[in-house]
């Protein structure tokens, strides 16, 4: 394997020791974010708190430009700009002023294990303790129920007691999960929050998902970051939903339904032995996997 200190160069002459934070969030925009729940809370981040660029990657060893091309802009006769892909390394200081990192970007299509390796060397150099990735994913879930999320980590500590709603499934893998993965086998600490969107909403954007992923965020680390803005525009988000599905007679009565699965479910949580019958309706945790496998198949296949 070639050197992975090569991929990545560092963007300013600050001594590595200013540079340093205990707490690296990891936003390489994975194949499947429902709901744009990833990109959202880090977009919402980086504008809200100050920043600078620590490293950046060299994407041109990284990225199949013709499996996802950059835009371009062709203006009347000659072409105008270009939307150059980057992968960046942020410092950023909360409302405290205590400083944490954020990796956003691509997910690198090429050389997985050598990124893995060159993030592993960053986290030692800048003294990352903590690392948290944060995205969306489908689920029969109605959007008028509290939103829900599974949690996942490298040692049980670091997520307590947390009710899962999958077994064991095989998924198509990500460079977010190697590394997640391969900071357990070093013995470091990692985890993430995979947020429960519905699945009628997996390709637009779900601000309440970006809400709920932000505050898990800040009740890991204990950062201070503001939501205002956040809650704001999620929403108005929620009311064009709303609005949205009350024109769809079809689409609300998936929702009903779903409220009534929701419900039903909740209920016989509470109360297993009196809806005995209706709890066996519902879908098990091994086929809301088998479900979300098949998902990500369609995700990769149309990638």
């Amino acid at each position: 394997m070639q050197d992975p200190s090569e991929l990545y160069s560092f963007e300013a002459d600050t001594p590595l020791g200013d540079l340093r934070a205990s707490v690296l969030l990891v936003s390489l925009g994975g194949f499947v974010d429902a709901g744009q729940t990833q990109r959202q809370l880090t977009d919402h981040i980086l504008a809200t708190l100050p920043h600078t660029v620590v490293a950046s990657f060299d994407v041109d060893q990284l990225m199949d430009y013709r499996g996802r091309r950059p835009v371009m802009t062709f203006d009347r006769d000659r072409w105008s700009s270009y939307a150059d892909p980057s992968l960046l390394l942020y410092r950023v200081t909360d409302a405290d002023g205590e400083p944490f990192l954020v990796l956003y970007g691509p997910e690198p299509d090429y050389q997985w294990e050598r990124v893995v390796q060159a993030i592993q060397k960053l986290n030692r150099m800048l003294g990352v303790t903590l690392t948290v990735s944060i995205h969306g994913i489908p689920m029969a879930v109605p959007h008028t129920r509290p939103i829900g999320r599974t949690a996942h980590a490298t040692t049980p500590k670091l997520i307590g007691e947390h009710e899962s709603l999958f077994g064991t499934v095989q998924v198509p893998g990500s460079i977010t999960a190697l590394l997640e993965l391969r900071l357990g086998e070093s013995g470091y600490d990692s985890l993430g929050f995979a947020i429960h969107v519905p699945h009628y909403l997996a390709q637009a954007q779900f601000g309440d998902a970006a809400v709920l992923g932000l505050e898990s965020f800040v009740a890991t680390t204990g950062l201070n970051i503001p939501t205002e803005d956040l809650v704001a525009t999620a929403g108005l988000n929620r009311a064009e939903i709303v609005q949205e599905i009350a024109g769809s007679e079809e689409v609300s009565q998936v929702v009903e339904a779903l409220e009534r699965q929701y419900d039903a479910y909740i209920q016989g949580r509470e109360k297993p032995g009196l809806l005995a019958t209706d709890v066996r309706d519902l879908p098990t945790a091994d086929e809301i996997g088998a479900e979300f496998e098949e998902f990500l198949r369609t995700q990769t296949d149309e990638t």
